[in-house]
């Protein structure tokens, strides 16, 4: 687990319509707008600290001006950096910490925050047995026979528990941003949320309303 400075209370914002990070995921991204590449150029020689948030409602129709965002976001920590020749930026992204955005800062051309760092204890989502057989069955229910091969994967050849798994699971799942924004937002009950989500996708899949769409997302 990447450990939050404390003393770091001013970090850059990077809002995206379709993407919430979740602690120890990591994510590759393309940076090519200019203000995003102006706000790399800025973290690289230092923290190297994002702020992910999400936007609010559908797309905006003006992305470059500021929409708004939800208050609560995860930040990460910028990885395998490269400057292409042409000034864009490839670089991996892995999330460390959950943080509540107390004010924005309109100094530069990309956006920036003083925020409240509010991260996750590893402990609060560790699963009891009961728990645990749960959230597998439940998963069983809701992808069907690929789920058994992802599980076997995940849980016993990664070895993946706890924290690991339940944000690994809320990034990966096919869901809608706005679920996973609900499940960030529940901090240490996350592991609450996400089985309240997959219980409602259940049911809703009972009264004809669909399943998941297209199975999960590629295990990386």
């Amino acid at each position: 687990m990447l450990l939050v400075s404390e003393s770091l209370r001013i970090i850059p914002l990077f809002p995206l319509p379709n993407l919430v990070l979740f602690p120890g995921v990591r994510v590759p991204l393309h940076i090519f707008e200019p203000r995003y590449r102006e706000m790399i150029a800025d973290v690289a020689d230092g923290e190297r600290v994002i702020g992910m948030m999400l936007l609010k409602g559908d797309r905006p129709a003006d992305f470059h001006a500021n929409p708004d965002i939800f208050e609560i976001g995860c930040a990460g920590r910028v990885n395998e950096l490269v400057r292409l020749s042409d000034g864009r930026y490839n670089l991996v992204l892995e999330g460390f910490a959950e943080f509540r955005v107390l004010r924005e800062i309109r100094e530069r051309s990309y956006r920036q925050a003083e925020v409240q760092w509010c991260p996750v204890q590893p402990a609060s989502l560790e699963c009891d047995v009961e728990t645990f057989e749960g959230l597998r069955e439940m998963l069983f229910s809701y992808l069907g026979p690929p789920a058994k091969e992802a599980w076997r994967m995940l849980v016993e050849q990664r070895g993946l528990r706890g924290a690991e798994l339940i944000n690994f699971l809320c990034f990966h799942l096919d869901l809608a941003p706005i679920e996973k924004q609900t499940m960030l937002e529940a901090l240490g009950d996350r592991v609450e949320s996400l089985l309240d989500v997959l219980a409602f996708r259940l049911e809703e899949r009972k009264l004809g309303s669909g399943g998941p769409r297209g199975g999960p997302e590629t295990v990386q």
